[in-house]
């Protein structure tokens, strides 16, 4: 491998006043480095090297049906030295057991494992125009219901893996996208150009670019969006006194809902989705103002109406008599001390959906398909979820002798992905649309539905199931 990168930089101009040292010694492996320089053609490009994008990446590594595939996975950041901040990121996903399944089988979590998380075993959600919550747990809280890691964190262990184990997958950095040509009948193949003049090609083009994904724009086909008239808050919030620290806790406030999830004994993450006026307001606040205001927020009786009041405490006496428990016991939420420094940001809400998730040698994954309100915690496993079944469906297809743009592996990935996330992004919104409101006829609805959920065992088992797959 040495005398090969002699040879190179030997003969290629770009190279000159780099020494062979600098190439034998680089972090990056002297083959990764120039086989992007020295390569355009691939069998799969991955457009996005974010969270959901490298961990295709590594899936396509890790599958053996699939080690003869050349892929590139196209950044359009610089690459980074990362180690572990004292400080907690600001952006967190609460990652489902399903995808925590995924990414022990492409050997992403060790990193995770030995960096930071934190499990959640129960989970509350109460509205605070009513008493009614329910609470998802396993029976003696005996297994994780999600686990909450940073983004960054997440991000590392899937390049730290790739790094460590692929020869497979070469990586460009600073790799912004222009345009895309995808193929057609006079076209064998799909073009991607870079805003530096670079080109490559491929049989599959992956977009994991994002809601606003240029791979999706060149599909040319209908793509349905939503702005939603609400920001997201984050921060990180140190609790008042060390707890336990493993329940996830959302209350639906009328202008929408706020969580608490759970980082350490003495930290919590916090996501507030409000009204962007609202958003405004609470991020200019000193940051002793913005803890009262979250403390207010999950602490803070709102009126009850006697309509509702009625309602629930009837259905209550029924379900008893039934020998069903609404569990109406409220866990209190932990009281708030202080806010991280610098940890405030605000960023805006929407839903987005791709009638089509592929077309000829083209399929999206991700953001670039569907996005959704964060107030369920699942627009990130949606997009691991989207990487595991193609993963297996490209794998398939390479063990029947089939290329990664076989139109029938694409067309069977579409199916069985938006069966699982249309359902799931319409329960989202709709759920959003239905604690909108503080009309007493609808939080009467919302609450019978939510002590009928809570006293019936399968039905929230199926929720669960559901959400950890």
């Amino acid at each position: 491998m040495a005398a090969v990168c002699v040879k190179l930089i030997k003969t290629n101009p770009k190279f000159i006043g780099f020494s062979k040292d600098f190439f034998i010694t680089n972090s990056i492996s002297c083959h990764r480095f120039f086989s992007a320089q020295a390569s355009s053609s691939y069998d799969i490009i991955i457009a996005g090297g974010g969270m959901v994008g490298t961990s295709l990446a590594c899936a396509l590594t890790k599958n053996p049906k699939l080690e003869d595939k050349s892929v590139l996975l196209l950044e359009g950041g610089s690459q980074k030295k990362w180690s572990l901040p004292e400080k907690y990121g600001n952006r967190v996903s609460a990652l489902s057991p399903g995808t925590k399944k995924f990414f022990c089988e492409i050997n992403a979590w060790r990193h995770i494992e030995s960096s930071r998380w934190n499990a959640v075993r129960k989970m509350q959600v109460w509205d605070a125009h009513s008493d009614s919550l329910i609470t998802f747990n396993y029976d003696n809280l005996s297994d994780d219901v999600a686990y909450i890691v940073e983004n960054d964190v997440i991000l590392h262990a899937l390049t730290k893996e790739l790094e460590e184990t692929s020869s497979q997958v070469d990586v460009v950095h600073n790799a912004r996208i222009k345009s895309c040509k995808l193929k057609n009948d006079a076209v064998s193949k799909n073009r991607v150009e870079l805003e530096d003049g670079t080109m490559y090609e491929c049989a599959l083009l992956v977009g994991a670019d994002g809601f606003g994904s240029k791979v999706r724009s060149a599909m040319d086909k209908q793509y349905f969006s939503i702005q939603y008239d609400q920001m997201g808050i984050v921060a990180t919030l140190k609790l008042s006194e060390p707890t336990e620290n493993i329940v996830a806790w959302q209350r639906f406030l009328p202008t929408g809902p706020v969580a608490l999830l759970p980082l350490s004994k003495e930290l919590s993450s916090l996501v507030w989705s409000t009204t962007k006026d609202e958003a405004r307001r609470l991020l200019a606040l000193s940051d002793e103002e913005f803890v009262n205001a979250v403390n207010d927020a999950f602490w803070k009786t709102y009126p009850t109406n006697n309509f509702v009041k009625t309602v629930t405490e009837n259905l209550n006496s029924l379900l008893e008599s039934l020998n069903l428990t609404s569990n109406r016991i409220r866990q209190l939420p932990p009281s708030l001390m202080s806010v991280e420094s610098g940890s405030r940001a605000g960023f805006p809400l929407g839903l987005g959906h791709a009638t089509k998730y592929v077309a000829p040698g083209v399929a999206l994954i991700g953001d670039a398909a569907h996005r959704v309100h964060p107030l369920a915690g699942q627009g990130v496993n949606l997009g691991f979820g989207d990487v595991a079944v193609l993963t297996e469906l490209l794998a398939k297809a390479a063990y029947e002798g089939r290329a990664p743009d076989n139109w029938e592996s694409l067309a069977e990935y579409e199916t069985l992905r938006q069966r699982h996330n249309v359902p799931t992004m319409l329960a989202i919104h709709g759920l959003l649309k239905l604690y909108s409101t503080s009309l007493p006829p609808i939080v009467a609805l919302r609450s019978v539905g939510l002590q009928l959920t809570n006293a019936v065992p399968p039905l929230k088992k199926a929720i669960m199931a559901h959400a950890a797959s």
